[in-house]
C-alpha cells in the first residue's frame, strides 16, 4: 500500500511515505513545533493572569474563563479535527488549523476587553483542535516503523519542555513587558512561530489521508463534541462552581450522548460510509486498552504538575518563574530517556511502560519524604525527586502513544490521534478535579484550624502524593493488557 521512495508531495495520498533524511526531519520539526506552541498556550494564559486582570478590569471568573473556553474548544473539535484530516488530507487540515491558531492569537493579542479575550482564546481552541490530531495523524501514516518511534521520542520531549516552559516564558514576557506590550507578548510570540510552519509545512509535509472522500458525518461530529463538553465543562468549572447538582447531571448526560455517539458510528460505519469515530476501533487491543491507561497515567501527570505549581507558589512562596526552574530536572530527566527509551520500544514496549510507570511512582515516594521530613524543602532538595519523575515520564510517554497507534490503520490514524487527545484531556482534568479536591479541603482544615498558610499547603501536597503513587502503580497493571511490543497494524 505504501511506497517508501515516494516524494513528499506525491499526489496519490496514502503514497507519500518518508522514512528518513532532510525531508523528514523537517516535516517532523514543524508538527511538533506546532503542538509545542499549543501546549504552551494551554497554560501561559495563567501566569500572565494578573497582569490581564489588572489592565483589562477582568474578574475572577473571567479569567477562569480564558483558560477553560480554551480548553473546552478544542476538546470539542478535536475527534472531528482527527476525522477531516483523514478524509481531506491531513497536511491541508494541519495548515489550515494553524493558520487559524495564528490569527486567534493575533486576536487575543489586540483583544480590548475581557470578553473579547474569552471568544477570541475559544477560536485558538477550535483552531488548535484541528491541528493537534493531524501531528499523530502525519507521524503515524507517513513514517515508518524506524522512523515513527524516534519521532514519537522527541514528541516525549517537546511534551515535557512545554510544562517547563509555559511558566518560564510567560513569566520572562510579562517581567520583560517587550515594546510596552506587557501580557499582549504571549500571543504575539505565537506569530513568528505559525509563519515558520506554514513555509516549511507548505513544502515539506506529506499531504496524507483518504484516497476518496466522504461527507463529513456532522451528527457524529455534533456528538462527539457534547459528549467532550459535557464531560469536560463540570470537571474544569466544577471546583469553582461549588460543585453544583447539574454539573453531575452534565457528566451523566455524557453517558447518553456517548452512547449515541457509538451507535451512530457503527450506524454510520454498517452503511459504507465514514463516521467522525469508527467503533470498530475499539476491538483493537492496543488502542482500547491505550486509552484507559491514557485516561489514569495522563490524569496522575497533570494534576501534580498544577499541584506541584500551586505548593511552590502558595506554600513556598516562590514566583512563577522560580518555579518554572525548580520544574526544570523534570524536563531534563524526559529528554534523557525520551531518547533511551525509543530505541527498545520495539522490542520491550510493554516492560519499558511499566517500568517507566513504576520510576514515576518512585519519584513520588521520594517527593513524599522529602516534603515530610523538611516543611520548607529548597529547590536543590526538590531537584531529585522531579529528576527521577522526568526520567519516568520519558520512558512511557512516547512509547505508550507509539503502542496505542502502530495497531490503528494508517487511514484512521487522525480519528484515533483525536480520539487518544481528548481522552488525556479528559483524564488530566479528573485528575485535577479529583486531588485538587482533596488539595483544598486539606488547606481548608488547616488554615480552620489556625495552621499558618505555607505549613497548611504542604500538609495538603503531601496527603495528594500517595493518591500520586496509587494512580501510577494502577496505571503499570493497566499496562499488562497493551501489547508487549508496538504491532504494526497488517495494512502496514
Amino acid at each position: 500500500m505504501t511506497n517508501h521512495s515516494s516524494p513528499p508531495t506525491a499526489s496519490p495520498p496514502d503514497s507519500s511515505v518518508i522514512t528518513s533524511g532532510r525531508v523528514a526531519l523537517i516535516a517532523v520539526s514543524v508538527v511538533l513545533l506546532a503542538d509545542f506552541m499549543e501546549l504552551l498556550d494551554a497554560t501561559i494564559v495563567s501566569v500572565a493572569a494578573p497582569e490581564i486582570m489588572n489592565e483589562l478590569g477582568a474578574s475572577d471568573a473571567a479569567i477562569q474563563w480564558t483558560v477553560a473556553g480554551y480548553t473546552l474548544a478544542m476538546g470539542a473539535a478535536l475527534i472531528t479535527g482527527g476525522r477531516l484530516g483523514d478524509q481531506y488530507g491531513r497536511r491541508r487540515v494541519f495548515l489550515g488549523g494553524l493558520t487559524g491558531f495564528g490569527i486567534a492569537s493575533v486576536l487575543c493579542a489586540l483583544a480590548p476587553s475581557a470578553e473579547v479575550l474569552i471568544a477570541t482564546r475559544v477560536l485558538q481552541g477550535l483552531a488548535g483542535g484541528f491541528m493537534v490530531p493531524q501531528v499523530f495523524g502525519i507521524i503515524r501514516s507517513s513514517l515508518g516503523p524506524a522512523a515513527r518511534a524516534k519521532a514519537f521520542g522527541a514528541y516525549g520531549a517537546v511534551l515535557s519542555l512545554a510544562s517547563v516552559a509555559g511558566p518560564l516564558l510567560g513569566g520572562f514576557l510579562v517581567d520583560a513587558d517587550l515594546f510596552d506590550l506587557g501580557w499582549r507578548t504571549i500571543f504575539w510570540v505565537n506569530v513568528p512561530v505559525v509563519i515558520i510552519g506554514l513555509f516549511l509545512g507548505a513544502r515539506y509535509l506529506p499531504d496524507s489521508g483518504a484516497e476518496e472522500r466522504s461527507r463529513l458525518d456532522v451528527l457524529g461530529a455534533l456528538l462527539g463534541a457534547a459528549t467532550a463538553v459535557l464531560v469536560l465543562l463540570p470537571l474544569v468549572q466544577g471546583g469553582e462552581w461549588g460543585w453544583p447538582w447539574w454539573g453531575y447531571a452534565l457528566m451523566a448526560g455524557s453517558l447518553l450522548t456517548g452512547g449515541l455517539f457509538l451507535y451512530w458510528g457503527r450506524r454510520v460505519s454498517s452503511r459504507g460510509g465514514q463516521p467522525v469515530f469508527d467503533p470498530a476501533l475499539l476491538r483493537v487491543r492496543a488502542f482500547a486498552s491505550g486509552l484507559a491507561v491514557s485516561t489514569l497515567f495522563f490524569g496522575a501527570v497533570g494534576s501534580f504538575f498544577f499541584l506541584l505549581s500551586l505548593y511552590l507558589q502558595l506554600g513556598l512562596g516562590m514566583s512563577a518563574w522560580e518555579t518554572g526552574l525548580v520544574i526544570v530536572p523534570y524536563a531534563v530527566g524526559a529528554i534523557v530517556t525520551s531518547g533511551i527509551g525509543v530505541q527498545f520500544a520495539g522490542k520491550a514496549g510493554r516492560v519499558l511502560l511499566i517500568s517507566g510507570a513504576l520510576v514515576l511512582a518512585a519519584s513520588q515516594v521520594v517527593f513524599l519524604l522529602i516534603v515530610r521530613a523538611d516543611a520548607h524543602p529548597g529547590p536543590w532538595l526538590l531537584a531529585l525527586p522531579l529528576f527521577i519523575g522526568g526520567l519516568g515520564l520519558g520512558l512511557t510517554a512516547p512509547s505508550l502513544i507509539n503502542v496505542i497507534l502502530a495497531g490503528v490503520p494508517a487511514r484512521e490514524a487522525g480519528s484515533a490521534g483525536g480520539v487518544l487527545t481528548t481522552v488525556s484531556q479528559i483524564g488530566s482534568a479528573v485528575g485535577v478535579a479529583v486531588l485538587g479536591g482533596i488539595f483544598f479541603a486539606v488547606v481548608d482544615g488547616a488554615l480552620s484550624e489556625g495552621t499558618a498558610a505555607a505549613d497548611g499547603f504542604t500538609e495538603a501536597f503531601s496527603a495528594i502524593l500517595p493518591w500520586q503513587i496509587g494512580f501510577y502503580a494502577l496505571a503499570a497493571v493497566l499496562m499488562l493488557l497493551l501489547p508487549a511490543r508496538a504491532a504494526e497494524h497488517k495494512d502496514e
